[in-house]
């Protein structure tokens, strides 16, 4: 037992050591010409990453809200919890394409300080939260397209024109965000219909085809 103790001891020491001797190594010294993004392009992807973050809260706080047990519609359920799973997709999107282009993220609390809050804790009926997550998408995409204006090099004369991150964010983005926006809309008028016709009953039918994963929204 004393033996393994030393051992132990002794093994500690090392991986302390050796931690320290890593952290006093010096910065390597690596050419920085083929970090090419504008400064204007780089602050305004970073500021998209916590607004990505509050979408993906917003519609987790809409996925914990259609669970609850005075509420009770899981198909609401299940497709605001997969919405905020998509929306933090879309947060680590950003972040690895800026790392690949070459931003090191030396101060990535500046860019999340804290968590963002949700838009709102709590919505009257099912409808009224899907025409909540369709102004929320509109916004979103309203943002990136500002990124894109920024990045094309159409607002400022002589600017490059960033033809790699301007077609990033056009067919991984706005082609998603647009087929996006079209699903809720179209959610959002059979939902309304169909409350038209049969009332709070419409939105149990509803709840149950999104459950099962119908798609007759479009």
């Amino acid at each position: 037992m004393k033996t393994w103790n030393i051992i132990s001891v002794i093994t500690s020491s090392l991986i302390i050591v050796s931690a320290q001797n890593v952290c006093k190594l010096p910065a390597a010294q690596i050419p920085t010409e083929w970090r090419t993004m504008e400064d204007s392009c780089t602050e305004k992807m970073k500021k998209q990453i916590p607004i990505e973050l509050g979408a993906a809260m917003t519609y987790m706080a809409m996925g914990a809200h259609f669970s609850r047990d005075t509420i009770n519609r899981p198909g609401f359920a299940k497709m605001f919890f997969e919405a905020a799973s998509e929306e933090r997709g879309h947060a680590i999107k950003l972040i690895e394409y800026l790392l690949m282009r070459g931003d090191v993220f030396a101060n990535l609390q500046s860019i999340i300080q804290e968590v963002p809050k949700p838009l709102n804790t709590t919505w009257t009926d099912g409808l009224d939260a899907l025409n909540q997550a369709l102004k929320l998408e509109a916004k979103v995409t309203n943002d990136i397209n500002e990124i894109i204006k920024e990045c094309e090099g159409s607002r400022k004369k002589n600017k490059l024109n960033d033809y790699h991150l301007v077609d990033y964010l056009t067919n991984e983005f706005l082609q998603e965000q647009y087929t996006g926006q079209r699903d809720l809309a179209g959610k959002a008028s059979t939902l309304g219909k169909m409350i038209k016709n049969h009332g709070v009953l419409g939105e149990f039918l509803f709840d149950k085809k999104l459950l099962s994963g119908e798609t007759l929204f479009h």
